[in-house]
């Protein structure tokens, strides 16, 4: 049979133009090696007690941070060979918030024999929550929607079908959120609540059968590769590495950049509430910008929403078993000023779960957050933070009436029972 000349064959098709090859071992070990000895030396001080100054401290544990990113993000994606991917970013989201339970847990602890801690406590976990969800969501949405230009293809993030278990496990925490701003505390009744949430909510997400459409690159591409066992005991000793590098750099990072700021002569209240959070939320935050740009928005965005479940649920459960442990008493009382914050992150994580309900974050979307999130610091005095939750849950309810229709697949999520999904 005559072959077809160059000039007259026809161009492969997308699915004729083979895939890029993973890289070597060597390779491999290579990059493994180099976030591994850019995590190093902060690992090294930390274990020798050495404290460096405000500035070369935030470089030193600021790079550590950076490196257990990367570990995170590779272990996450390699996870997926062995457990569902909405499993493996609940597990990545866990573990990149883990500086953030380091600090905060810190705080509530501390707050039983040094009550003025119990401020920093809530001032941390409100602070770090609004955050994630007034810059961190808006930042992934700006990062995919550059990725996306470049492609040619449509604004916005498509989340899949099963991130309705994110959105519908995260919409009830925060309706039960709202009794810690009327009972002006966080009890060990809520906590046990919540805990119990946040644990069936991995087992819920532990049964999506959704396959993983993403084809692996890169250092997870090599790692899948592998047999089985070794394969799985690789992964656990990176998701091990970057927790321990995680834990190591959490609170010193965070104290660098808030002891650099207190000399500048800011508010350490505010640093607390706002610069502790950004470091401490800066490995996840670093993942899901990197998923979005790599056209992976529904990977990005969906690790943020699973870390805002465990932040509204675990985190929040845990404050007072820690104010517990530190000497305190059963709950983890809350002062006139951190009544309000809990009551304006309830209300931003009402209005944030209603314009998740059809699955779709648009640019306007995350222009709307990101506007909410920054006129708080516009608004004076502190009753601004009551009038602000007004407007949050204002806005919520005609939203709400339009995606109506959408509240019924999201209440039936909660008992795993999804669209296209055995489950």
């Amino acid at each position: 049979m005559a072959q077809k000349s160059p000039a007259t064959a026809t161009p492969p098709g997308p699915a004729e133009i083979p895939s890029a090859q993973p890289p070597s071992g060597s390779v491999t070990a290579l990059r493994i090696g180099a976030a591994v000895a850019g995590a190093l030396p902060s690992v090294v001080l930390r274990l020798a007690g050495v404290h460096p100054a405000p500035v070369p401290g935030m470089v030193v544990f600021g790079l550590g941070v950076l490196a257990a990113a990367l570990l995170l993000m590779w272990a996450a994606e390699t996870a997926r060979a062995d457990i569902s991917g909405p499993l493996a970013l609940a597990l990545l989201a866990f573990i990149a918030v883990l500086p953030e339970y380091a600090v905060d847990l810190y705080f509530a602890y501390a707050a039983g024999t040094r009550p003025e801690y119990a401020a920093y406590a809530a001032a941390n976990m409100t602070g770090a929550n609004r955050l994630l969800v007034g810059v961190g969501w808006p930042l992934v949405a700006l990062a995919s929607s550059f990725a996306a230009r470049r492609r040619g293809a449509a604004p916005g993030i498509t989340l899949r079908e099963h991130r309705r278990i994110d959105t519908a496990f995260l919409g009830a925490a925060a309706l039960v959120a709202f009794v810690m701003p009327l009972t002006r505390q966080i009890s060990w009744v809520l906590a046990v609540v919540l805990i119990a949430w946040y644990g069936y909510y991995l087992f819920r997400v532990s049964r999506c059968s959704e396959d993983d459409e993403e084809e692996l690159i890169g250092v997870p591409a090599r790692l899948a590769a592998l047999p089985r066992q070794r394969r799985r005991a690789t992964t656990v000793l990176v998701f091990a590495v970057a927790a321990g590098v995680i834990f190591a750099c959490a609170e010193p990072f965070a104290t660098s950049l808030v002891d650099a700021g207190a000399s500048l002569g800011i508010d350490r209240f505010l640093l607390v509430q706002w610069l502790a959070p950004l470091a401490s939320e800066a490995p996840e935050l670093i993942v899901a910008v990197v998923f979005a740009w790599r056209l992976r928005g529904d990977d990005g965005l969906g690790a943020l929403l699973s870390s805002k479940v465990n932040q509204w649920t675990l985190l929040i459960g845990c404050l007072p078993l820690a104010y517990l442990a530190g000497g305190g008493a059963a709950s983890l009382p809350l002062v006139e000023r951190q009544v309000d914050e809990v009551l304006l992150t309830a209300a931003q994580t009402v209005l944030a779960v209603v314009l998740l309900l059809d699955l779709r974050f648009l640019p306007w979307k995350a222009g709307l957050l990101f506007a909410l999130f920054a006129v708080q610091f516009a608004l004076p005095g502190e009753s601004a933070r009551v009038a602000l939750s007004w407007v949050y849950l204002a806005l919520a309810v005609p939203l709400l009436a339009v995606h109506l229709r959408q509240l019924p697949p999201t209440v039936r999520a909660l008992a795993g029972r999804i669209e296209g999904d055995p489950h």
